[in-house]
């Protein structure tokens, strides 16, 4: 219940929330500063590690190898003959005209920046045939071979994809997406608790395992800018195990299942900036494997900056999980804007016991929210499997500042359990508005500093 005193608007230099009381208790003082300066100081120092690829100005037109822009040509050989010229030039841009072009999975290698035009549409084709043979990838944070990728890239450096040009998966109920549900999710978790080797792991053909729509896997000083994505089979971006990583004013509105925008997964400096996300799912998800097998690879995702996008529908804004067991650190995320009634929340936190993982030194600020479904923050260690497992998770040293935020049911809907950690939790000098329902916090330390509150009514 909410009190009474909490009808007008409340300005407060403490205010602690506890589930026991489910209230807020203040206390007055003078404006506290958030001791987060020593650690927004290292975004500078990442920044500066972070240097997208440069390319030959070399041009390679895909008509010009065989690519007909009618829609219904398959031009797969063309533009991978066009990719093979580029390589053996010594790399540029493999250039995509304006026009509409078919294909089916498309393979970069080092020193190629695959450009679109404007006004060019790559639409994939929905044939699983057309993303065989298998590769080796990673479902959902599990090691195996699946599906390629739409674009896809294995072990390469300075690779991009640009342009103001369409990506478009053609993903529907009638195709991909109608693979949501497959038995060979779980097929896959039983063979990684089974320490079945990933060589073994081999899906395909009527396994109905979804590929992503661009991952590059293990590669280095990789730029994704400018390109606009729609109709995704899955995850939309998926960087993994890579280095040095731009993901630079891309335009993502793809609203199928699990369509997440962008899954950095066990990465090292990457920046993610001036995009919008209108999404299925997490509009950024920052991942490092799943269970026992990202504990086996053992590679956490380190060093991420997040600043000026749009989330609009989506799960979060920004998400630390669920398929975290490799760990996650230094992420900073600022300058954004959020808004939608489908956007549950601005900052998420997920894992569980089984999982495990330590989230720590997460860190927001100067963000404009209009609307969530949610909470603001959602810290969720009852996450699926919840409490059932032996690797309890932890979240540690994470702060949120200068957040404003026009409607909101909670502010806070944090749920940890005995053994796990969430601690040093902190929201300063923030707005919330049309605040509806009491926090949820169970099992954590949370405070609020110096924020102020409108309930709803």
């Amino acid at each position: 219940m909410i009190l009474k005193s909490q009808l007008c608007k409340i300005q407060v230099s403490l205010i602690a929330v506890t589930l026991a009381g489910a209230a807020f208790a203040a206390r007055a003082g003078s404006i506290a500063v958030p001791d987060t300066q020593t650690e927004w100081a290292q975004v500078p120092k990442i920044l500066k590690r972070i240097v997208p690829p440069k390319f030959p100005t070399r041009n390679f037109v895909v008509t010009n190898f065989g690519a007909v822009a009618d829609g219904r040509m398959d031009c797969t050989v063309a533009i991978s003959n066009a990719i093979n010229a580029c390589v053996q030039a010594g790399g540029g841009r493999v250039v995509v005209p304006a026009g509409e072009f078919l294909t089916g999975a498309i393979h970069l290698k080092s020193g190629v920046d695959l450009h679109l035009a404007t006004d060019a549409v790559l639409r994939f084709r929905t044939d699983p045939m057309a993303y065989l043979p298998v590769v080796f990838t990673r479902f959902e944070g599990t090691e195996c071979y699946n599906y390629s990728p739409l674009i896809y890239a294995l072990g390469q450096k300075n690779i991009a994809v640009t342009g103001d040009g369409t990506l478009d998966g053609q993903a529907d109920e009638a195709n991909w997406l109608a693979w949501k549900n497959s038995a060979a999710r779980a097929k896959l978790v039983k063979m990684a608790e089974d320490n079945v080797p990933v060589e073994q792991r081999q899906f395909g053909e009527a396994d109905y395992l979804r590929p992503d729509f661009i991952e590059f896997n293990r590669c280095q000083n990789v730029l994704i800018e400018g390109v606009k994505i729609r109709r995704s089979p899955m995850w939309e971006i998926h960087p993994l195990l890579c280095t040095n990583v731009t993901v630079r004013g891309v335009n993502i509105v793809s609203h199928g299942a699990n369509n997440d925008g962008c899954d950095p997964e066990s990465c090292r400096d990457v920046l993610i900036e001036n995009c919008l996300f209108d999404t299925g799912d997490d509009c950024i998800a920052i991942k490092s494997g799943r269970n026992d097998d990202g504990r086996r690879v053992g590679l956490p995702s380190v060093n991420l900056v997040i600043r000026d996008c749009t989330m609009r529908d989506g799960h979060a804004g920004t998400a630390i999980g669920s398929e975290i067991s490799g760990s996650c650190s230094n992420v900073f995320v600022e300058n954004c804007e959020m808004s939608s009634p489908n956007l549950k929340c601005a900052l998420r936190l997920k894992s569980n016991a089984v999982r495990g993982g330590v989230l720590q030194n997460i860190f927001m600020r100067n963000v404009n929210v209009g609307q969530v479904s949610d909470s603001v923050l959602q810290i969720d260690f009852l996450y699926e499997e919840g409490t059932n497992g032996l690797y309890k998770p932890v979240a540690r040293n994470v702060a949120m500042e200068n957040v404003t935020v026009a409607q909101t049911p909670r502010v806070l809907n944090v749920r940890g359990f005995p053994g796990a950690e969430i601690s040093a939790v902190r929201i300063y000098n923030s707005t919330f508005k049309q605040v509806a329902k009491p926090d949820i916090v169970q099992d954590a330390d949370v405070k609020l500093v110096n924020c102020s509150l409108e309930p709803a009514n």
